[in-house]
């Protein structure tokens, strides 16, 4: 609490309430004065961030290690003592996201491959092989006739790989076109098989397919919160379609569905840091062991995680809870295989 000292003032400089005490009966805002010295700023700001800290781990000790307790005591009233559903949600999205966007996707990107180059080099029998040597040692005229040649190498290959990447076997747009207005009525395609067919071929006339995969790529890491954040209403309307309308209203299961998919993108980030910290040791037997090892039992936990947490929450029978579980497992597998079909379609069509 507060130690400032109290306003003289009884009106509440927030709604303009009447204020006995030291709290706004009406909104809850503490009445008192407004200009702070900096001692009450900075104990204001620790009190603040040491209420916030408990609260946060109090929070992520409860979601990930104990299912469906956060929800339950949430519903009950219990409130203060934890972050609320919504903004716990939206802060390890974000985080999530954020980090995993800034990291590299894998060690070998943390190299430099443009630091050397393939020349042909003949070794004591006369016999020309290509042989990587750094940049460094070599002269700079010769340096501009191997990149350039590696160049020539790589759009010449790139060409025939885009060729045939995503073929539909139309050679060009002009070819789709003038089958489409004049070719028979039974080959021509229908509005939808046109646009994508169309989209295809006028991204692979100005990208080559690595270049396809990483605009991909970079436009699904864009969209996929927005198609997660789309499914939630989904994933608490097959929870409300399983459970008692008079017992339970769609707020709870909404609220269920916030901490469920927030331990999802935590066990998630988890994994991702797990792998990155794996990956800074020399690879051998024992560390991809410890990886796969790692990995195996953080997806075993959030795909066991639903279980516990939808038998403890609604309190059926565990029998009845792992039947309606097991259909709900499906029929989520179902809706999300549509979303992401909807979600991989709208991400092609964005590609420039």
């Amino acid at each position: 609490m507060s130690k400032s000292p109290l306003r003289q003032d009884k009106t509440c400089l927030n709604c303009r309430y009447v204020v006995d005490n030291r709290f706004c009966p009406n909104c809850g805002q503490e009445n008192t004065d407004t200009r702070k010295t900096f001692h009450h700023l900075f104990i204001h700001f620790f009190e603040d961030l040491t209420h916030y800290e408990n609260a946060f781990w109090k929070t992520i000790k409860n979601l990930f290690f104990k299912p469906a307790s956060l929800t339950k005591e949430y519903l009950s009233g219990k409130r203060l003592s934890y972050l609320a559903p919504v903004r716990l949600y939206i802060f390890i999205s974000f985080i999530t996201f954020f980090l995993t966007a800034i990291f590299p996707t894998n060690k070998d990107e943390l190299v430099k491959t443009d630091q050397t180059t393939t020349v042909p080099v003949k070794d004591k029998n006369g016999v020309t092989k290509d042989s990587v040597i750094s940049k460094k040692a070599m002269k700079f005229s010769e340096i501009l006739k191997a990149d350039e040649k590696a160049k020539k190498e790589k759009h010449l290959t790139n060409a025939q790989l885009n060729e045939n990447f995503i073929n539909f076997g139309y050679k060009n747009l002009k070819e789709l076109d003038s089958l489409q207005k004049y070719g028979p009525a039974e080959d021509r395609l229908n509005d939808f098989e046109y646009m994508i067919t169309k989209k295809t071929l006028l991204v692979k006339a100005k990208n080559t397919k690595e270049e396809m995969m990483e605009k991909f790529l970079e436009e699904a890491r864009h969209n996929f919160p927005k198609a997660l954040f789309i499914y939630m209403p989904l994933f608490a309307f097959v929870l409300w379609l399983f459970h008692g309308k008079k017992r339970w209203f769609y707020f709870d299961h909404g609220i269920f569905t916030l901490h469920y998919f927030s331990f999802l993108l935590l066990s998630a980030l988890l994994i991702f840091f797990f792998r990155k910290i794996m990956n800074c040791f020399v690879e051998n037997t024992f560390t991809q062991c410890i990886t796969y090892l790692g990995v195996g039992v953080g997806y075993f936990w959030m795909l066991y995680y639903f279980f516990p947490a939808h038998h403890r929450f609604y309190g059926e029978t565990r029998a009845i809870s792992f039947l309606k579980s097991l259909a709900m497992f499906v029929i989520n597998s179902i809706l999300m295989g549509i979303l992401l079909l909807v979600f991989i379609i709208y991400t092609f069509i964005n590609i420039h």
